[in-house]
């Protein structure tokens, strides 16, 4: 029996192209590219020229996700691909992989099989630095409020009112709440404080929805770092830490390009999570794309109810985007699972757990219709799939009136999805895309109707907390910022055990975090976290160098 080679080992067998030649065949002008080796580079946004974005923009995103793993990525690279095959001038857009995950639970996130994004040893470790510029600017920012504070505190800032939080790209439960300023006067003024995650960091989040380095120094000068004595925000403005900061962050604005398996241009830039942050790839990745693509496929973290949410509501009104088509990624052993099959007997067929669990697919399909689209769902097979169960799925989907197609790219790359792009080029709009709610009409509104509409909870219930907290949004001038809820990723509901398609619910909001300089209001519910913890056996327990410098263990 032959074994099956790794995502890792097909990736290092895999003749890569000089970043060169794809940045030509994406028709990215020569002067524009800023190399990092041979087969990354930074795109120079201020010297792409003139050229409106023009691409169709297609997202995809997926059905809530299970231990199992539902290939979201992969499918996306592979249908890419397929598009490429058959002569589209496709480009794909995705988010960088955070260390936190690669080190813990998930593993490496550059796609799998024969469907991925290289170099992915690279993406998925320190790449071109992003991540670090993300968090020595964030810690920078931590620096200055404390040492103004240690100085005379001259803007009178409350240490017991400071909000702003350090961050390390690192899975670290042991850092979400630290003492700081310990060891007498000289060292600073004690106080309590934590650690976020870099990928759910607000400057994060800048860099994601940022249009250019004006905006970009613009939105660091808006974050609210705190409050002074009588309550009043203090921003970084203030502080006079704006420049500095965007000097640390200039490099990380320009998008990251590499290419997929396939040769396909890939923009790989920005990555937040989905569930504690607005989980999209940066603004100004898409809109490069859309640029020199004629069809850019991007994609939303989690669900259609977390990552495609946040991607309409967040990303899509604040770039104006206009989105033709969508992909929900599915599998069948995803569905048997919300159905109530157990994770160590997905590898049985069991209709009445498919058909059950089905209910789960059929509400992000219904999510993504309330935005304007008609989305095409792909079925992502795996080797224990039978055949009674995929035309169990055939037979839903024409019951159901959604497009379905099969895909196979984990084996067969862009071949495995050729039906599936022939599908979704038949399904493209001129883009009729929508927001699901105003936020002009306040923030309590655009929460319910996200709860009600998306989540279908019967209510939101808040804490005492929250309604603190809301009080200061209002008396602030915030209330009509969107909305970022922190979810958990695996249900509907706030509670990660109800599985399948809850309604009638609590929504509970349990504290709200304004966001001046990413322009939102972040709702945290339930128990999300924003610094996540390592299992118990972590990735990072797989990883190995051997002695001529090659990577194991990233998938």
């Amino acid at each position: 029996m032959t074994t099956q080679p790794s995502d890792v080992e097909i990736a290092q067998a895999h003749q890569l192209e000089p970043i060169t030649d794809i940045a030509a065949r994406a028709g990215i002008p020569a002067p524009a590219l800023i190399p990092y080796g041979q087969h990354k580079a930074k795109v120079d946004i201020t010297q792409v020229g003139d050229t409106p974005a023009n691409g169709k923009l297609v997202l995809v995103t997926g059905v809530s996700p299970t231990p199992a793993g539902e290939g979201k990525s992969t499918v996306l690279i592979g249908l890419t691909d397929a598009l490429t095959q058959l002569g589209k001038k496709a480009i794909v857009a995705l988010r960088e992989p955070s260390q936190g995950p690669v080190m813990g639970i998930k593993g490496g996130a550059a796609g799998g099989g024969y469907s991925q994004v290289v170099p992915m040893e690279d993406i998925n470790l320190h790449f071109t630095g992003d991540f670090h510029a993300i968090s020595a600017a964030t810690n920078t920012l931590a620096a200055i409020i404390d040492n103004h504070i240690h100085q005379g505190n001259a803007l009178n800032i409350d240490p017991r009112r400071i909000t702003w939080q350090r961050c390390i790209d690192v899975n670290d439960r042991a850092l979400r709440n630290v003492v700081t300023g310990l060891g007498g006067p000289a060292h600073g003024v004690p106080g309590e404080t934590g650690f976020t995650i870099t990928a759910a960091s607000e400057i994060m989040a800048i860099l994601g929805l940022a249009t250019d380095l004006a905006d970009l120094k613009k939105r660091l000068g808006d974050i609210t770092v705190g409050y002074t004595y009588d309550q009043k925000p203090v921003t970084a403005r203030e502080l006079g830490a704006e420049g500095a900061l965007t000097a640390l962050m200039r490099d990380a604005l320009n998008p990251n390009l590499v290419q997929t398996l396939g040769g396909t241009p890939a923009f790989v830039h920005g990555g937040p999570f989905a569930n504690i942050a607005h989980g999209c790839n940066t603004l100004l990745a898409t809109q490069t794309a859309m640029r020199f693509g004629d069809i850019v496929l991007t994609e939303a973290g989690f669900g259609a109810d977390l990552g495609g949410e946040k991607f309409m509501d967040i990303k899509s009104r604040f770039g104006d985007l206009d989105v033709a088509g969508a992909v929900v990624v599915a599998t069948i052993r995803s569905q048997k699972y919300n159905g109530g099959q157990p994770r160590e007997e997905l590898t049985t067929e069991n209709l009445e757990a498919l058909k059950k669990g089905v209910v789960n697919l059929e509400r992000h399909v219904e999510n993504l219709r309330k935005f304007g689209l008609q989305p095409v769902v792909a079925l992502n097979l795996f080797w224990s799939d039978t055949e009674a169960e995929r035309e169990f799925m055939r037979q839903w989907a024409a019951d159901f009136k959604v497009a379905l197609e099969e895909a196979e790219v984990w084996a067969k790359g862009g071949a495995g999805a050729t039906a599936l792009a022939e599908r979704l080029l038949d399904n493209l709009s001129e883009g009729s895309s929508r927001q699901l709610y105003d936020p002009s009409e306040g923030i309590e509104a655009s929460i319910d109707t996200i709860a009600t509409e998306i989540y279908r909870a019967e209510r939101v219930e808040y804490s005492s907390k929250a309604l603190k907290d809301l009080k200061y949004i209002k008396d602030n001038g915030w209330e009509q910022f969107p909305v970022v809820i922190s979810k958990t990723q695996y249900s509907f509901s706030d509670d990660p055990s109800q599985l399948g398609a809850p309604e009638g619910h609590v929504l509970h909001v349990r504290e709200l975090q304004p966001r001046t300089g990413a322009g939102f209001i972040v709702a945290l519910t339930g128990d999300v976290m924003t610094m996540p913890g390592l299992p118990k056996k972590p990735a990072a327990n797989n990883i190995d160098v051997a002695a001529d410098g090659s990577i194991s263990g990233l998938f």
